[in-house]
């Protein structure tokens, strides 16, 4: 059970009945967590107690002579269980927060107990919304031990969606294998945040590439992949990249302006009407146009949008179009099935050739689809390890070469109420420095779910988690280095080394950020910094982050891509131009792992268009 005088103590909060509250919606979350995060976090509650009840405790319960107090070593006692008090306690936590050691292990201890006190009930949801699409899904459960198919699909995401709807529109019989299950709309609506965030992520959202600084990377699953769990942001790929994938890798993208508009047709993108974003997106251009850069609503995927703000888990009017309501009812309406809960064990391989899968189900069991074509599309983290267990995992480049798109956040208190989570999370976009490499946009989550840690630990944290409707969000993410790295065969293990130029991007960014909150109207800017938390003024801004180490940056990304990159250089890539792993026949990957270099933009159509132009590969090399 997680320790309660530890999360009484990192919230700040005294009532019992919270405090259990608390307690027991983080152990719910802890237990989909894998085994070393979440006896990381025990271990992490267990430092804590123990440091306020060494540091400040008073036992509450009892009376002590003459009903008073008893102070021993600095502690009182009056009896009864030990209870931290509150005074001692903040002085206990102020001297945690101000070890350097210590900073970053407490902030990546903060945020699951802050995931845990959000709202128990389900978020306000305006009326209306679509029904769920018309899909062939049938549990692993429910599927026989063997099957033939011509064509199997590993994964239902951005690039296996439109793998599977190529393949099946050439007439082949393609089954979709999906390690997660449907999520409804029903369930959308009436399910909490944490607890839909928790089921529709990989490991709850503990992802973590290991660094200095570590990279929080939390990742989709469930039939749709990430898209179900993303922000509908969709921007195409500059052309810049795609000429430097070509010039550089070898990569032919001639048809990608095709491909994107056929992706784009898809998913029904279009620029979200400015009345409609929000306070957040409002605020983001009302300082971007103060000081005169360049600023705009983001095209998106989701034209019935009405501002639920609840994209990061799922949208519950179904108006966000992610794959799960366009692609695959178009792959499954000719004749493509998904297979739901299978966690693909390894591909089979026959004389040189892909000849099916192994898959298992949630209870142990396995069953085999024996096929003459497999397309990969576990995504960038999983991707990799699949082939390692397949025995396919000899090339130097496996693994290697993960762009992650790191990025980094900061908030802005105004004097009025903002409430960022009500409108689009994800809503404007600033491109004065995308130039740099640094790409701003508004962003918010859904209430209590935003990857932003709030400063301080007890009385500071809840001062800051009452006055969160007053609090503005602007986040950006660098084009990085690929400088990630995805080892093992089972559960993945990331690495990432932010390399210096980078840690340079970040630190523009954070600046650049502040600028416009500020030029907005901001009283103060929180830094996202530990150590140096907030800032009342622009320069101070600037001083505060020139003085931060880069292990001290706090650092998410939510774009892993190029872990089996293609290109003409088999030395240096897993995969040829058309897709098609190296040293087999009939496996290709339909993924952003394929990605050459890190894409510089939100990488839903990019990957999509990627996919298309592998499954055509496919279709008329395998058919050919």
């Amino acid at each position: 059970m997680a320790d309660r005088t530890a999360v009484g103590a990192l919230l700040g909060i005294d009532e019992p009945a919270e405090v259990a509250r608390v307690a027991n919606r983080l152990d719910t979350l802890l237990r989909d967590m894998p085994a070393t995060r979440r006896l990381g976090v025990r271990a992490g509650l267990g430092a804590v107690s123990v440091a306020v009840r060494a540091g400040g405790a008073v036992r509450a319960g009892g009376t002590g002579p003459a009903g008073g107090a008893v102070r021993v070593g600095g502690a009182e006692r009056v009896g009864g269980p030990w209870r931290p008090a509150p005074v001692g306690r903040d002085a206990v936590l102020r001297r945690l927060a101000a070890h350097p050691g210590l900073a970053g292990p407490l902030d990546l201890l903060k945020m699951p107990v802050l995931l845990a006190a959000g709202p128990s009930g389900p978020a306000p949801v305006p009326a209306g919304g679509r029904a769920d699409a018309e899909l062939d899904c049938v549990p692993s459960f429910d599927w026989p031990a063997r099957w033939r198919t011509d064509a199997v699909v590993i994964g239902s995401g951005a690039g296996g969606a439109m793998a599977a709807r190529t393949l099946a529109r050439a007439g082949l019989d393609v089954v979709v294998l999906e390690e997660g299950r449907r999520h409804t709309v029903a369930e959308l609506r009436t399910g909490n945040p944490m607890d839909r965030f928790r089921s529709m992520y990989r490991d709850a959202g503990s992802t973590v590439a290991l660094g200095r600084p570590p990279v929080v990377l939390p990742v989709g699953r469930g039939v749709g992949g990430t898209t179900l769990v993303n922000s509908g942001t969709c921007f195409r790929t500059p052309d810049r990249v795609l000429a430097r994938w070509e010039s550089e890798h070898g990569v032919p993208t001639d048809r990608y302006a095709e491909l994107l508009d056929e992706v784009e047709r898809t998913l029904a993108v279009a620029p979200h009407p400015e009345h409609s974003i929000g306070n957040n997106g409002l605020i983001a251009l009302r300082g971007a146009r103060e000081l005169g850069w360049a600023a705009a609503p983001l095209r998106r995927n989701a034209t019935g949008c009405a501002g639920s703000g609840q994209c990061a888990v799922g949208c519950p009017r179904n108006a966000k179009n992610a794959v799960h309501l366009n692609a695959l009812p178009q792959a499954c309406a000719d004749g493509a099935c998904i297979v739901t809960e299978a966690r693909v064990l390894r591909v089979l391989v026959e004389h040189g050739r892909a000849a099916g899968v192994l898959a298992r189900r949630p209870d142990g069991s396995s069953f085999t689809l024996r096929a003459p074509l497999v397309v990969v599309a576990a995504g960038a983290t999983e991707t990799p390890p699949l082939l390692r267990r397949s025995g396919l995992g000899r090339h130097p480049g496996l693994g290697r070469g993960m762009a992650v798109h790191p990025a980094t956040s900061v908030a802005g208190r105004f004097d009025e109420p903002v409430v960022a989570w009500r409108g689009v999370m994800q809503s404007v976009g600033v491109e004065e420095l995308h130039d740099q490499g640094v790409l701003i946009e508004a962003t918010a989550a859904p209430k209590g779910l935003s990857t932003f840690v709030l400063p301080g630990l007890g009385a500071t944290l809840a001062g800051w988690r009452g006055a969160g409707e007053h609090l503005a969000f602007l986040g950006a993410m660098i084009a990085d280095q690929p400088s990630g790295r995805v080892r093992g065969s089972g559960s993945p293990v990331l690495t990432y080394r932010l390399a210096r130029p980078d840690a340079v991007k970040l630190r523009t960014a954070i600046v650049g950020m502040g600028r416009i909150l500020f030029a907005a109207g901001a009283r103060q800017v929180l830094t996202g910094l530990t150590a140096r938390p907030t800032a009342d003024t622009p320069g101070e801004l600037v001083d505060i982050v020139a003085a931060t180490p880069t292990s001290a940056l706090h650092v998410a990304a939510f774009h892993p891509t190029g872990s089996a990159r293609m290109g003409a250089d088999a030395r240096h890539a897993p995969v040829d131009p058309r897709g098609a792993l190296r040293g087999v026949d009939g496996l290709y990957l339909a993924d952003a792992s394929l990605l050459p270099t890190c894409p510089e933009v939100n990488p839903q159509l990019t990957i999509m268009a990627a996919a298309l132009a592998v499954a055509g590969n496919a279709v008329r090399r395998e058919s050919g």
